[in-house]
């Protein structure tokens, strides 16, 4: 059973940076895309930013690109997402999922249909 464990939610001003952490275990096929995502009180689900497991190919939402930045480190099984010139509207629960298999395109990598596996999210809160 793949289990996914989210970190390094805070709060922060305007401005400034965050990176989360998505430590994984259970994994036991080849290859999984892992992804991003965040819902903000009332709001719908949004995936944010997505990666293959040992691939360099990343996707990304138009509302965080040139910002987030999607990164992972295999020999810990961690997927980081580092978040730069944080807004308010970038207040959310962010969660880390999974799928096994690759990331294909951005539609598919951002959908959350595809995910088989929630982490229990970690919040972030940006103050102006």
């Amino acid at each position: 059973q793949v289990q996914l464990v989210e970190s390094g939610g805070g709060s922060v001003q305007a401005g400034g940076s965050l990176r989360l952490s998505c430590a994984a275990s259970g994994y036991t096929y080849s290859t999984y895309c892992v992804a991003w995502f965040r819902q903000a009180p009332e709001k719908e689900r949004e995936g944010v930013a997505a990666m293959t497991l040992g691939g360099s190919k990343t996707f990304y939402a138009d509302s965080v690109k040139g910002r987030f930045t999607i990164s992972q480190d295999n020999t810990k099984n961690t997927v980081y997402l580092q978040m730069n010139s944080l807004n308010p509207e970038d207040t959310a629960m962010y969660y880390c999922a999974a799928a096994a298999g690759w990331c294909w395109t951005t539609n598919q990598a951002l959908g959350a249909g595809p995910y088989d596996f929630w982490g229990r999210g970690t919040q972030v809160t940006v103050s102006s």
